[in-house]
């Protein structure tokens, strides 16, 4: 393969994420959970792949650092809703991801639209709170899959998914508050 051909690599992994997202979801919808487990573990791969090859060989764009995070975000929040809808998954928790997510992209709406000057980073509890975003949905998947059911271990593992999740949208609003943005508006 060509560095030129490598180049557009990333972009390509996290264009099939976001077009596995919808098939993931309908899998699960289907009582299909193998095959379920199998497209969200190799979205994460892909995931994986796509970041090493970005950051590995300079291979980054503007693009690509919207492409990623939103195959990323439409996977986890379309695989979150069909767990609710087979009834893997509360609606409480669904509605925390939900509602974290919303909060974050209506932030950023408000900084773009207002031209304040604020640069996001990424915060540990961000991290956090994906992984633990990731592995609830795979404990979901594979308990599905294997058709076993642990309510307890699946209640514990919504508990702390749930608490990381508020506890990375309180983050996230304290970031933003406390940040320079109020009143430091860009050059029109």
């Amino acid at each position: 393969m060509t560095q030129t051909a490598l180049r557009h690599a990333p972009n390509l992994l996290s264009a099939l994420r976001l077009l596995a997202a919808p098939f993931a979801a309908w899998l699960i919808l289907e009582d299909r959970n193998t095959a379920a487990l199998l497209v969200f573990a190799a979205c994460g791969a892909s995931d994986a792949l796509d970041g090493w090859l970005a950051r590995g060989y300079g291979f980054t764009s503007d693009f690509g650092a919207w492409l990623d995070p939103a195959a990323d975000k439409l996977l986890m929040l379309l695989c979150f809703t069909a767990l609710y809808g087979v009834g893997a998954t509360p609606a409480w928790l669904l509605g925390l991801v939900v509602g974290r997510d919303a909060a974050i992209a209506g932030g950023w709406l408000v900084v773009k639209a207002a031209k304040l000057s604020f640069q996001p980073r990424t915060l540990l509890a961000g991290k956090l709170s994906t992984a633990a975003q990731i592995g609830y949905i795979l404990l979901a998947l594979a308990l599905l899959a294997l058709e076993i059911a642990a309510p307890t271990v699946t209640g514990v593992a919504a508990a702390v998914t749930g608490l990381l999740t508020v506890a990375s949208g309180l983050a996230y609003a304290g970031l933003f508050l406390r940040s320079d943005v109020w009143g430091n508006r860009s050059p029109s």
